[in-house]
């Protein structure tokens, strides 16, 4: 009695899985290839693509952010890009509600939602419904703290965060300012940290996931990272870097502290030569690609794959994949010959 009761309740939760509104993700740390294969998957799914990246959403950052151009995205509608000005804030629960709506549009077309981007607590909170508390805010308190990184570097207060939240700092780049100010914050408003809120949050999808996680090797990697570098300085990134400088934003503000544009902005005022802003940037990079790959091995539900040497192997295995779990959805196909 107790097995069938067992199978009962699986098949249950199957058919209420089904029910909920499939959502396609392809996450994995910067440079390992999702652009490419996000472009494949939509064209085989009937997706639109929404950007799961915390950059990309600004306007005037397209190098720096490897936003893909216009004329290379081939007709497949690319939404959460370019919708914001460069002095206007934008958090994890900015993205969470407008992905949600734009979740809600697409599907509303017929078309399958395709969430693809490399930015972790963006695309968690969206795939398990993060409740954000409304700690308030302690305008005091991040004032000491932005004053400290100013007389103390941005390594010393990541450092201040790593004492009382390793795991949250080891997700956090020490140039993230705004972010480690903000997990701080909640510590000393709240006496919990970011980790532990994130523990205690209930993992359950309002959506039928199906997360593709790409991977590499580590040399690979980054010997990718560093020619994606090379190549974003001949497109124009210093030019770039420039005309994001000429609207005197504060030192502290998102894109004064996204990567590849501190780096820049430091040689551009002198402090630092171009040699030693390039190869901090690649540096910087690099410890990014390794922070992004840490934060998802600690989500659940990913189907991996190497990008490597045999790729069109693992191709055909994610379209199956795909196909396996939205069978009762099979109407968002446009091509499943695969």
């Amino acid at each position: 009695m107790l097995a069938e009761h067992d199978e009962s309740t699986e098949i249950k939760a199957e058919a209420l899985q089904d029910r909920k509104q499939p959502l396609l993700v392809l996450i994995g740390p910067t440079a390992v290839g999702k652009t490419a294969l996000s472009l494949n998957l939509a064209k085989t799914w009937n997706a639109e693509i929404i950007s799961g990246d915390s950059m990309q959403v600004y306007k005037g950052m397209d190098i720096g952010t490897a936003k893909i151009k216009e004329e290379d995205r081939e007709g497949i509608p690319h939404h959460l890009i370019d919708i914001c000005e460069l002095d206007e804030a934008y958090s994890a629960a900015d993205f969470q509600a407008g992905a949600s709506d734009t979740i809600q549009s697409i599907a509303a077309k017929g078309k399958l939602p395709f969430i693809v981007g490399g930015t972790g607590l963006y695309v968690e909170s969206l795939c398990y419904n993060y409740q954000f508390a409304d700690q308030g805010s302690d305008e005091l308190f991040r004032s000491e703290m932005e004053t400290f990184a100013i007389e103390h570097g941005v390594e010393a207060l990541h450092q201040k965060l790593a004492n009382i939240d390793p795991p949250a700092a080891e997700r956090l780049h020490p140039n993230d300012q705004r972010r480690v100010i903000r997990a701080l914050e909640v510590y000393h408003m709240t006496g919990q940290t970011f980790t532990e809120q994130q523990a205690g949050q209930k993992k359950e999808s309002p959506y039928n996931l199906c997360i593709i996680g790409l991977t590499m090797d580590r040399a690979d990697l980054y010997r990718r990272i560093e020619e994606r570098i090379d190549l974003m300085l001949e497109e124009g990134l210093v030019a770039e870097v420039e005309r994001v400088l000429q609207h005197n934003l504060p030192s502290n503000s998102v894109p004064m502290q996204a990567l590849g544009y501190k780096e820049i902005a430091d040689y551009l005022r002198g402090e630092c030569s171009y040699e030693a802003a390039v190869e901090r940037l690649k540096r910087d990079t690099r410890r990014f690609a390794k922070r992004q790959l840490s934060w998802f091995r600690h989500m659940k539900d990913i189907h991996w794959f190497d990008t490597g040497q045999n790729f069109n192997n693992n191709l055909t295995e994610i379209h199956g994949i795909i196909a396996g779990k939205f069978q009762d959805h099979l109407e968002y196909t446009s091509n499943q010959s695969f």
